[in-house]
């Protein structure tokens, strides 16, 4: 067992124990983080005076080698040792001798791990924003290429208005705005250092902080030592806005299974994205949207359980904090898994804009302008609205939509009517004459397309 303590002990910890308090299975990921954090660390120890220049470069020559050797697949790492840090160091010792017992100096393995999540949640942070960034630009193209595309907008599931495929897809270009945005708060929150905090009360040696945090690219060091070793608000944060972006790609995949149907017809998924019964030959699956969907459930877990670790733990560190890996780790994977395929479903997905269009006509998602159309010319809304309901009511019984009404049929109902209705209620009259900011109107999207490509183009 490579540890990096047991002065104090007088017998070996039990195996069983040693196993389950091990994090090297799940920490290893840090690796990178971990000797980058040390490289910062003795680059700091030297100029302060605490490390020499011969020892800083010999410890900076080892962890370089290390993490050559880890790249390259020459040296691997193994249960033997309990965590990273103890795996870095003692690798470093059998290389470059006693020197290499001066890496830790100052430092403490609380504030070390704490350092290696941030880093590590960072990288992923800026990760994540591109995969969003990529999707959003996607998203973006394919409303200016359905402006004009007339489709059903819904309430209730039950049709309601006539809208376009471009302000549908808008909607969900907006969450995903938000969702770039929630990523990029917590990275500007999160951005500083907490290496020096030892472990939980500083240490009597001279480090400079404002140094280390430089060298490792944040914004300067964490003002409270307790708090650096303790805190994982930055992680429960991120686990918070990946549950925000996989409930908007759940809400997204809902809706193209049910536009994959039979009944509604309205796309047709890709067969690259698409699988097939065992049992049915003519089956089709949507199984990438259904997958995504239920792996929602799956990150809304980690952050219940983040949580749920947090809630009692007093100041400073306690070993609880480890269970944050595990669980982080499998949620970025599975929101980087999860967006990228969503991202090739959408690209791939054909749209059927004539069953889109005659789904909003057989909706009487116009009837809402009919009734307009009756106030317009002096009908009170009232007596409108009563009117519309008996013209539905005549098309249900006869199959057709509204617009395929006799002017005879329209009049009998109401003697208002004349033969302008037919224009009133077209699906392109319907949603051309919408046009606030905000509303699926040409003009107002046109407008709004402006303003993605301006947002898109300002993203960094």
């Amino acid at each position: 067992m490579a540890q990096l303590w047991g002065g104090r002990f007088t017998k070996e910890t039990d195996q069983l124990v040693y196993n389950f308090n091990a994090s090297i299975s799940f920490d290893q990921k840090f690796y990178r983080q971990d000797i980058c954090g040390s490289i910062a660390h003795v680059t700091m120890l030297a100029s302060v005076g605490v490390l020499t220049d011969d020892e800083k470069d010999q410890i900076i020559d080892g962890l370089n080698s290390i993490l050559k050797d880890i790249e390259n697949g020459n040296i691997e790492i193994t249960s033997k040792y309990e965590d990273i840090h103890s795996f870095v160091e003692a690798n470093l010792i059998d290389r470059i001798g006693d020197v290499g017992k001066k890496l830790h100096t100052g430092r403490s393995r609380n504030d070390q791990v704490a350092l290696d999540m941030k880093l590590y949640t960072r990288d992923e942070i800026v990760e994540i924003k591109e995969l969003v960034k990529e999707l959003m630009m996607t998203l973006h193209q394919m409303m200016k290429d359905n402006i004009d595309a007339f489709m059903p907008g819904f309430t209730h599931l039950q049709k309601a208005q006539p809208v376009t495929l471009a302000h549908h897809i808008g909607a969900y270009m907006e969450m995903f705005k938000r969702d770039y945005s929630r990523l990029c708060d917590i990275y500007e929150r999160m951005n500083y250092c907490p290496l020096g905090a030892g472990a939980l009360a500083g240490t009597t040696y001279p480090l400079d902080r404002e140094q280390t945090a430089k060298l490792l690219d944040f914004y300067g060091p964490t003002l409270n030592s307790m708090d650096s070793v303790s805190d994982r608000d930055y992680v429960i944060e991120l686990l918070s806005a990946l549950s925000t972006i996989m409930m908007h790609l759940s809400r997204f995949c809902e809706e193209i299974i049910l536009w994959n149907s039979n009944e509604y017809q309205f796309v047709s998924i890709d067969d690259g994205f698409s699988t097939g019964s065992s049992i049915m030959p003519q089956k089709k699956n949507p199984d990438i949207a259904e997958l995504v969907r239920g792996k929602t459930g799956r990150v809304y877990g980690a952050l219940t359980s983040i949580l749920t670790t947090m809630k009692g733990i007093p100041l400073a560190y306690n070993k609880d904090m480890q269970e944050d890996k595990e669980l982080t780790f499998d949620a970025i994977d599975t929101v980087k898994g999860c967006i990228s395929l969503f991202h090739g479903m959408i690209k791939t997905m054909t749209f059927h804009y004539d069953r889109m269009e005659a789904s909003a006509k057989h909706g009487f998602t116009n009837a809402t302008d009919a009734a307009d159309y009756l106030v317009n010319h002096g009908v009170p809304f009232r007596d409108a609205h009563g009117i519309v309901g008996q013209l539905v009511l005549l098309c249900i019984e006869k199959n057709i939509p509204l617009d395929d009404l006799s002017l005879e049929e329209y009049k009998k109902i109401s003697p208002v009517f004349e033969e302008d209705i037919y224009e009133a209620i077209s699906m392109q009259t319907c949603v051309e004459k919408r046009n606030t900011i905000g509303a699926p109107g040409h003009a107002a999207m046109e407008k709004v397309l402006e303003a993605n490509e301006a947002y898109l183009q300002s993203l960094n």
